[in-house]
């Protein structure tokens, strides 16, 4: 038996016909839903993209943040954007120890800074180069033109940015070129070259569709095409106006969805051409989706822990399909991926956060936990089948002396976050519930409190600047350098 884990950055759970909108072309995923066992109730541990990826490789929690590494050099660097940590396993090296064999492709090139060691455990891995801000190429003066994608100043950040960005893509000349192509690209050669060396497990992480959103334009056009707007291929944290511009951002985010569909779909189709199909597990998970305007913005962040940036993926295609068609409400979470890819093979563990997903299939066990927590930055979500409640849990709510919760005028003033969402009558999280449901809010703030191991306000040991350096001294104000001229 050989394990193939798929996972996408930033999609939106109901861009599959399984979840939600029906004009959105993901064919091959609807298919592969059809075939797997999905997980209705899955969500990260942690977000964003690193967090995800350490619980995904380790199969332990990335929140509660505790490891305050060294990030110098590294950016971004948010809360819990750290390396792998030495005493962590990652399940490749455990794998290998096992006799199998295992592979690693992925453009998602956060993993592949020198400080995240990512590829622990991996008998070979292919760092696909050109997502966004990668230092990779650079084109003559001229070559590129960022100001079709943005109205920024061209002494910005942003357009800096977009610069780097189109430097990489800039000898594009066909499809293939484009960069989740060339990840299943290689993803193909890879499986083509170690069909012999089996049992295999394949790990392929596709930044794509995370922005910019950039596919080949005839994937966006058959969403939506005007060409007196941009295309505002990176919208995050721009105003995006007048209704043609909007239409198109989405379009080009649909486009992308459809694009990377398809390049999973030659994946497959040769998977089946050298008979893989037959011997192969397929799980398929994204590491968070994104905003598509729901709350008046496109792009994601920690103060917006609704279903639309928290649910993620999870399917499990098995060759035998005895379990085909199979929806499961239990809740299961990325650190929940390693102990499943571990039972799988067969191979015994131990002290993993996670809770292998296989005996929920198999209807041994009817739950792994009763409820969700996770960490984006400094808020946090604690989700069950009735509630979701986020809070920034650095800044309150502070409790009262009779034990009640209030919100400090202090922290009013920095604009604490508090909301409670009934899932039952609002599941699409649009009205906080907070003063009218007051004992759901404390059980939830309880099993937060429970989960953290201390009262709310939380302050976590992860801070990354506990490390002194030597301050640059500018020469011209340097004693040493004052006699140089």
């Amino acid at each position: 038996m050989n394990v193939v884990v798929i996972c996408l950055d930033t999609m939106r759970t109901d861009m599959v016909h399984t979840f939600g909108t029906d004009f959105i072309r993901t064919p091959v995923l609807d298919n592969l839903a059809a075939e797997s066992v999905v997980f209705t109730e899955a969500y990260g541990c942690a977000y964003p993209t690193i967090p995800v990826r350490r619980a995904l490789f380790t199969g332990m929690d990335s929140f509660p943040w505790r490891f305050g590494y060294d990030t110098l050099g590294s950016s971004p660097s948010p809360r819990g954007w750290h390396k792998i940590p030495p005493e962590h396993t990652p399940v490749a090296e455990r794998l290998v120890e096992a006799g199998v064999n295992t592979g690693f492709i992925a453009d998602t090139y956060h993993m592949f800074k020198a400080t995240m060691n990512f590829t622990r455990g991996f008998c070979s891995w292919d760092f696909v180069r050109g997502q966004e801000f990668d230092h990779w190429k650079t084109l003559p003066p001229g070559a590129v033109d960022p100001t079709k994608h943005t109205d920024a100043a061209l002494d910005s950040p942003r357009m800096t940015g977009m610069l780097q960005y189109l430097w990489n893509q800039g000898e594009r000349t066909k499809e293939d070129d484009f960069q989740a192509a060339r990840v299943f690209l290689s993803a193909m050669d890879w499986v083509e070259n170690n069909a012999s060396y089996g049992p295999f497990y394949l790990y392929i992480d596709s930044f794509d569709p995370h922005e910019p959103w950039d596919p080949p334009l005839h994937y966006a056009d058959a969403y939506f095409k005007d060409d007196s707007v941009k295309d505002y291929i990176w919208p995050v944290g721009t105003e995006v106006e007048g209704a043609a511009a909007i239409e198109r951002t989405k379009a080009l985010y649909y486009g992308e969805v459809t694009f990377v569909d398809t390049w999973i779909g030659h994946f497959l189709d040769k998977l089946e051409a050298l008979h893989l199909l037959e011997d192969t597990v397929i799980i398929f998970t994204s590491d968070h989706g994104t905003e598509l305007l729901d709350r008046n913005r496109f792009g994601k962040s920690e103060d917006h822990l609704q279903w639309f940036n928290t649910r993620i993926n999870m399917f499990i295609r098995h060759p035998d399909k005895q379990h085909a068609g199979k929806r499961l409400d239990a809740f299961v979470q990325h650190q929940d991926v390693p102990p499943t890819v571990l039972d799988l093979f067969g191979v015994a563990y131990q002290g993993l956060d996670g809770t292998s997903m296989w005996p929920l299939v198999t209807g041994e066990r009817e739950k792994n936990r009763d409820f969700i927590v996770a960490g984006w930055g400094q808020h946090a979500t604690v989700r069950d089948h009735d509630f979701n409640y986020v809070i920034d849990f650095e800044q309150g709510p502070r409790k009262t002396d009779s034990g009640g919760f209030t919100v400090t005028q202090e922290t009013a003033a920095q604009h604490v976050q508090e909301e409670l969402y009934n899932l039952r009558d609002d599941p699409q999280e649009t009205k906080n519930v907070l003063e009218s449901e007051p004992e759901a809010a404390l059980k939830q703030r309880a099993r937060l409190e429970g989960f953290l191991e201390q009262e709310l306000p939380a302050r976590l040991d992860d801070r990354v600047d506990t490390y002194e350096y030597p301050r640059r001294v500018h020469a011209k104000t340097s004693p040493h350098m004052k006699n140089i001229t």
